[in-house]
């Protein structure tokens, strides 16, 4: 996932989200965005 852009991260996750996707493939997603501080892009998160 290192070679997502932010953006495309988090388009990625609103989607895989809103498909009720795995809850293992989410939490990796949403590993990925608390790592790059992005947390408060996502409703609901918890912050860096």
């Amino acid at each position: 996932m290192e070679h997502l852009s932010d953006e495309l991260l988090l388009e990625s996750y609103h989607t895989a989200s809103e498909l009720k996707l795995s809850p293992d493939f989410l939490l990796l997603m949403e590993e990925e965005i608390h790592r790059r501080c992005l947390s408060h892009k996502i409703e609901g998160f918890r912050s860096c």
